[in-house]
């Protein structure tokens, strides 16, 4: 941890501080609201679990503006090719059209699943190259009403 408080305010440099994440959060949140009056933000989680109660896959998302970000989609290993990341993000797509929302956004690195979004009718908006080196940070928008999205 580095600390510089010389003088006037103190300067802290350390592990993700979980307490910061949520007041960074709270005071974010207000002023987008105060910017653009619109303040219906939440979050929602799916989860799917085996016969064992282990997690067998699922996915973190926000909502706000509507605007659903899929922040996290994982599934097991074993259990990838039993149509599960699908089913997932199904649900997701339809908890977001029950909140109002009539986008959904994701970020997938290319030695991810980019390919998996683009089957479920994402469209590719943007990348950043060199994320990890060799590989790229791809952004993709898929609209909840039918149209394609604008690039």
């Amino acid at each position: 941890m580095t600390t510089d408080h010389s003088s006037g305010p103190t300067l802290t440099i350390g592990e993700r501080d979980t307490e910061l994440d949520d007041r960074l959060t709270e005071e974010l949140i207000a002023f987008n609201t105060a910017a653009t009056g619109v303040s219906d933000r939440g979050t929602f989680s799916v989860k799917v679990t085996d016969e064992a109660g282990e997690l067998v896959g699922g996915l973190a998302a926000w909502t706000w503006g509507a605007l659903c970000g899929i922040e996290l989609l994982w599934v097991r290993d074993d259990s990838r090719k039993d149509g599960w990341g699908s089913t997932i993000l199904r649900a997701a797509e339809t908890e977001a059209q029950r909140r109002g929302c009539d986008r959904v956004a994701v970020s997938s690195f290319t030695f991810q699943a980019p390919g998996f979004y683009q089957r479920h009718g994402y469209v590719e908006t943007g990348r950043i190259p060199g994320i990890p080196a060799g590989h790229a940070d791809v952004h993709l928008l898929k609209s909840l009403t039918g149209s394609a999205p604008s690039r």
